[in-house]
C-alpha cells in the first residue's frame, strides 16, 4: 500500500468511523439520561481527555485527544451498589440504555441511506467486465460489455443485489439472464458452479461485474426515499444473518465471510472517499457510511460478552431466573470476553495486512 493509499485509509477511517461510533455513544447516553441513570461523562472523540468543555446536571462534556467517535462513562457501570447507576436501575432502564446504541446506527443508517437515494444521480446498470476463461458464463456465450437486465425473469437494477441471490441459489442449477448487447436483447441460460466447484479468485459464473451510468438521471422525494433507505437496510441486515447460514450450507465461498480488522474498515472507506473525491459525488461514501453504521449495530446486539449484546443477555438470564447473577461473576465473564475479542482483533488486523482485502477498481 503506497503513502497515499494510506493516508486516504486514515481520512476514510475517521470519515465514516467518527460520526458512526458517535451516534452509537450518543444513543446510550439519551436513553441513559431519559432512563435516570447517572452519566458522569460524555466525550466527542476518545479518551484520554483533552479538554473539558462545561458541566450540565452532573455530566462533564469533554473532548478527547483521540479524534474518534466519542464515548460515555455511567456510574457503576459494573456495580450495583451505586445508587443511580447504570447497574443499580432496573431491568427495563439497562435494557433501553443498551440497546439504545444500536438502534441509533440503524436509525443513522436509514437517514443515510435515504439522503443517498433522494440525491439526483445517474441510473446505473450492471455490465459484464470481464469473463473467466472455461467458465459457465463463457460456456453461455456471454461476453464483456454485455448489459444484465433481467435474472430469472427479475430486473437486476442497479445494484448486484438480486443477481448474487439468484446466482447463490441457482448453484449446481441454471439461471436465466435477459442481456443487452449492442441495443439488442437476447436471453441466454447459464449454469453457476458450487462454491466447491468455483477456482480461487472467481464466482459462480466467472464473470466479474461493473456499474456504468446511463444518461438517465433519477431521484426520489423524500418520504420514499426514507422508505427505501429502510428497505435496503433490511435486506443488508437480511445478509448479515443468512450469511453464516449460506457457508454452511456450501451456498458461499468462505472468501465472503471473511471479517475484517480496522486496518480492513479503513481501507474500504478509504477507496469510498477517494471514489466520491474523484468522481465529484457522495453516493460512494454515503454507502459505505451507512453499511458500516449498520454493521457496527448489528455487531453490537450479538450475545457476546463485553458486547452490548452480552450485557443485554445478562439482563434476560436475570428477569428469567428472577435474580441477578453476581456482579464478579459477570464482571469476569466481561473481562474474558474482552480479552478473547482484543486477542481476534489482532489476528484479524495481521491478516489485512498481510492479506489486505481486494477490492474493486
Amino acid at each position: 500500500m503506497n503513502l497515499a493509499n494510506i493516508l486516504w485509509a486514515i481520512g476514510g477511517f475517521i470519515l465514516v468511523l467518527t460520526p458512526i461510533v458517535l451516534i452509537h455513544e450518543l444513543g446510550h447516553f439519551i436513553a441513559a439520561k431519559a432512563s435516570g441513570i447517572k452519566v458522569l461523562q460524555f466525550g466527542i472523540g476518545f479518551p484520554p481527555v483533552a479538554a473539558k468543555l462545561f458541566e450540565r446536571n452532573g455530566t462533564e462534556y469533554v473532548i478527547g485527544w483521540i479524534p474518534l467517535g466519542g464515548f460515555v462513562r455511567p456510574a457503576g457501570e459494573d456495580d450495583p451498589t451505586i445508587e443511580g447507576g447504570l447497574a443499580a436501575s432496573s431491568k427495563r432502564a439497562r435494557l433501553v440504555t443498551l440497546a439504545a446504541g444500536s438502534v441509533f446506527n440503524f436509525i443513522f443508517t436509514i437517514l443515510v441511506f435515504g439522503l443517498l437515494f433522494a440525491l439526483p444521480r445517474a441510473v446505473m446498470q450492471v455490465e459484464i467486465n470481464e469473463i473467466a476463461p472455461n467458465s459457465p458464463a463463457e460456456a453461455a456465450g456471454l461476453q464483456n460489455g454485455d448489459i444484465l437486465v433481467e435474472i430469472n425473469d427479475q430486473p437486476v437494477g442497479e445494484t448486484y443485489a438480486v443477481l448474487v441471490e439468484e446466482i447463490r441459489n441457482a448453484a449446481g442449477g441454471e439461471v436465466s439472464l435477459l442481456i443487452n448487447r449492442g441495443g439488442s436483447e437476447q436471453t441466454l441460460m447459464a449454469s453457476p458452479r458450487l462454491p466447491e466447484e468455483t477456482p480461487e479468485g472467481e464466482g459462480s459464473l466467472g464473470i466479474r461485474m461493473g456499474q456504468i451510468e446511463t444518461d438517465e438521471m433519477t431521484r426520489m422525494g423524500i418520504l420514499p426515499a426514507l422508505g427505501t433507505g429502510a428497505f435496503t437496510s433490511y435486506q443488508l441486515v437480511n445478509e448479515m444473518v443468512m450469511l453464516p447460514v449460506r457457508y454452511f450450507r456450501n451456498q458461499v465461498d468462505s472468501s465472503e465471510v471473511r471479517m475484517v480488522s480496522v486496518v480492513g474498515i479503513s481501507q474500504i472507506a478509504g477507496e469510498a472517499a477517494r471514489s466520491s473525491v474523484e468522481q465529484n459525488r457522495l453516493q460512494d461514501i454515503l454507502w459505505v457510511m451507512g453499511a458500516i453504521s449498520l454493521a457496527l449495530g448489528v455487531t453490537n446486539l450479538l450475545p457476546l460478552p463485553a458486547l452490548d449484546g452480552g450485557r443485554i443477555l445478562f439482563v434476560i438470564i436475570e428477569a428469567i431466573r428472577g435474580r441477578r447473577i453476581e456482579p464478579e461473576r459477570e464482571g469476569l465473564v466481561h473481562a474474558v470476553g474482552m480479552m478473547l475479542l482484543l486477542g481476534l482483533m489482532v489476528v484479524l488486523i495481521i491478516q489485512d495486512i498481510v492479506n489486505p482485502i481486494q477490492l474493486p477498481s
